[in-house]
């Protein structure tokens, strides 16, 4: 349906052993595991320290309309196993993007360039991806469905199914690559939602982005994060993760990429198992700037140790 170009030596690539490679949204991966949006920057400040050729993608920061200077500090914080942010989408914009990141990332062995779009009108989000369109060497989008609709008094896209409908349908319409919905978990049913991305004309889902939460210092009987409330994310959602991404695998025929608290090999393989095409790593990069490529190789051993040989086969394989 959409032309997917592929920079000279990007082709994803399995020499012996295990064949890694997935489909997702007909973009092929080296690999099931992505480096997840916000915590692996533009890419470009991880091409001395990642094996691009070792993963399966990464998703970019968020990019809106216009630069955004995010919110004040302190705006991350350690939970029990996990982190709270509340970063507030800081980004360059999409134009400086396209013109000051784009032309390194295509130079980058192996580098496979997800753009995560996000706006707070549908316009917004339309222009986001106008601007990309244009710009060669990226092989789909990510709509961030969790942003507040300021057309709409601040009601969250992806928690609302007629907006998320009205959001998707008409970012699919411009979009010249393959439409991926990053779903909201402040729902009530992750499988609804799903569904209604997929009508609207997703080609792929990744899911689940940050848990709202909240946490308050007893001493100063203020609230840890500036910004009052933050998105909760690690190993202490992974469970609920899990669950989610099972319910939206089971509900629709699109690829289902999984999230939140991998950190191992035996994490991806669970998400897997859920019915996930692929996953995204994201807060374990902040404790191992080499955790995705490290995930990547313990998932290829796994697959070597148990006798797997397509990681493909363990899609949606749980037995109950």
């Amino acid at each position: 349906m959409y032309p997917v170009v592929m920079e000279q030596g990007s082709k994803a690539k399995s020499v012996g052993g295990p064949e890694m490679r997935v489909t997702v949204a007909g973009v092929e991966l080296a690999s099931p595991v992505i480096a997840a949006s916000g915590t692996f920057g533009y890419g470009v400040e991880f091409e001395e320290i990642v094996s691009f050729e070792r993963i399966g993608a990464f998703v970019s920061k968020g990019l809106s309309s216009e630069p955004m200077a995010g919110n004040p500090s302190p705006r991350i914080i350690e939970t029990a196993s996990g982190m709270m942010n509340a970063i507030g989408l800081q980004n360059m914009g999409v134009r400086a993007f396209v013109e000051e990141k784009m032309p390194r990332l295509r130079k980058m062995q192996g580098a496979v360039v997800i753009a995560n779009v996000f706006g707070f009108t549908v316009r917004d989000c339309v222009e986001v991806i106008e601007v990309l369109n244009d710009a060669p060497g990226i092989a789909l989008y990510e709509l961030n469905a969790s942003c507040p609709n300021t057309s709409h008094g601040g009601m969250v896209f992806g928690t609302d199914p007629k907006l998320l409908e009205d959001l998707v349908r008409q970012t699919e319409r411009v979009s010249a690559r393959p439409l991926m919905v990053k779903l909201s978990p402040n729902v009530t049913s992750m499988a609804q939602m799903a569904k209604v991305a997929e009508s609207a004309g997703a080609q792929a889902l990744s899911l689940v982005n940050t848990f709202l939460a909240m946490a308050i210092d007893p001493e100063t009987r203020r609230p840890r994060i500036a910004n009052v409330t933050g998105g909760l994310s690690g190993p202490a959602i992974k469970p609920i993760a899990v669950r989610m991404v099972y319910e939206a695998a089971r509900a629709v025929k699109i690829p289902v990429v999984g999230m939140g608290g991998i950190l191992r090999a035996e994490d991806v393989v669970e998400f897997l198992l859920a019915g996930a095409t692929a996953v995204q790593a994201g807060t374990a990069s902040y404790a191992d700037p080499r955790a995705v490529e490290n995930i990547a190789t313990g998932l290829k051993r796994w697959c070597v140790s148990h006798g797997v040989e397509r990681v493909a086969s363990l899609t949606g394989a749980v037995q109950l």
